[in-house]
């Protein structure tokens, strides 16, 4: 989330937009462009012609995590001649897939220097640190019918060979990491690091027409992409937002998460007073955007009849009756028409009666600001793996649908 933050601020701060300091006065302007972060939640928007309590504004939120394994604070494991790093699991990963591939680290350090200062700086080793080797399939022969993971014994990242009566310390290596990436050279104690394994694999485009998009991170940073791109290339002066948070994959109760007070604080702050935050709530909309289910061919009885979305098949209207979507029929049939008005293909789904739907920051966000919203997203493959599966014509069907909601006159 960190580093998804940086490349949002650093894409929009070239893009024209002013960066804004919480902890300062804001003096906005109309049909000025502006960003801010709080860790590893961003938010843009455009101030708009006119007042937004007068016009309400168009919004779009995504969010920056991704289910991953992240080191636990004393990460350390020195067994069997080998040295390891404990990790906890972050959100509900698929583990199988995380077993045998080219695994390296990055996220955030915090750290004084030997002048007493307090600093953090971002890190990402890039090249492959380590592997969680697989059990031989000889040491158990049941692997391919009845295999569990214990997430505390079976998870430890394999890094080197090591001596067991050779200390190591793992402050060590943050040390030499922030030397190199940052040429700082007056590191005097690791304080704290909020580090997560990635699988160094690149993303790529396969498929007999290139059709499909593989990578890791696609839920929820494809969205944040897509948002990002369709606020860029927004036109006309209404008012405009992009909303990405951080901790959606476990429920966002945090001061950065979807629950907390960011997007809440933006918004009053921008509109002055609570009676025209009030005022903007009821006329704007929100489109929370969180990749939606494909339809496997391989599982299809895992789907309802009548909901299967397809890959390439357009953007996805996620209902559920009992609110862990928070689309409604207003706001359905709002985005039914924008995508109608501009071809768009759209696709609806809705899970099986029997089987629990995942959540979103869709309804979080409705019942924090109170405006109307919608679930939608790009149906995938692989939700929560190490590597997930898109269409990449969804990519610019999305695309197009968020920029028309971006484009559509305010009243």
């Amino acid at each position: 989330p960190f580093h998804a933050v940086e490349n949002l601020s650093r894409e929009f701060r070239e893009a024209g937009y002013q960066a804004l300091d919480e902890a300062t006065a804001w003096q906005l302007s109309p049909n000025e462009r502006y960003f801010l972060v709080r860790e590893g939640s961003f938010i843009a928007f455009q101030a708009g012609e006119r007042p937004w309590h007068e016009t309400g504004i168009a919004m779009v939120g995504a969010h920056t995590d991704s289910p991953c394994l992240k080191l636990k604070p004393n990460p350390s494991l020195q067994r069997r001649g080998y040295l390891q790093l404990a990790v906890e699991v972050y959100g509900g990963a698929l583990l199988n897939p995380w077993f045998d591939r080219d695994l390296s680290l990055a996220g955030r350090v915090h750290f004084t220097t030997a002048q007493g200062q307090t600093m953090q700086r971002l890190i990402n080793f890039k090249r492959p640190l380590g592997s969680i080797a697989s059990l031989a399939i000889h040491l158990d022969r049941e692997a391919n019918n009845n295999r569990s993971i214990n997430a505390q014994n079976d998870l430890a990242v394999i890094i080197a060979n090591w001596d067991e009566k050779t200390p190591w310390q793992f402050h060590d290596l943050l040390i030499q990491q922030l030397q190199l990436e940052h040429q700082l050279q007056d590191i005097h104690h690791i304080l704290a690091h909020e580090l997560c394994f990635y699988d160094v694999q690149a993303a790529a485009c396969l498929g007999l027409h290139r059709e499909f998009l593989a990578s890791a991170r696609l839920d929820n940073l494809l969205s944040c992409f897509i948002g990002a791109q369709a606020l860029l290339n927004a036109q006309g002066a209404g008012g405009k937002l992009l909303v990405c948070n951080d901790h959606e994959e476990v429920g966002s109760t945090s001061h950065s998460g979807a629950q907390g007070s960011f997007l809440k604080s933006v918004l009053q702050r921008a509109c002055g007073t609570l009676e025209n935050f009030y005022r903007c709530a009821s006329q704007s909309a929100l489109i929370s955007v969180d990749n939606a289910h494909g339809i496997h061919p391989n599982f299809e009885l895992k789907h309802d009849g009548n909901h299967g979305p397809m890959l390439n098949g357009g953007p996805v209207i996620k209902v559920n009756q009992n609110q862990r979507y928070a689309t409604h029929g207003a706001t359905l049939g709002l985005f039914q028409c924008l995508c109608q008005e501009n071809q768009i293909p759209l696709q609806k789904f809705a899970s099986r009666n029997d089987m629990a739907c995942g959540s979103t920051l869709g309804p979080i966000t409705a019942a924090q600001i109170g405006v109307p919203t919608l679930d939608v997203g790009i149906p995938t493959f692989a939700m929560h793996s190490i590597r997930e599966l898109a269409g990449t014509q969804d990519v610019d069907h999305l695309y197009r649908a968020l920029t028309g909601f971006y484009n559509a006159p305010k009243t």
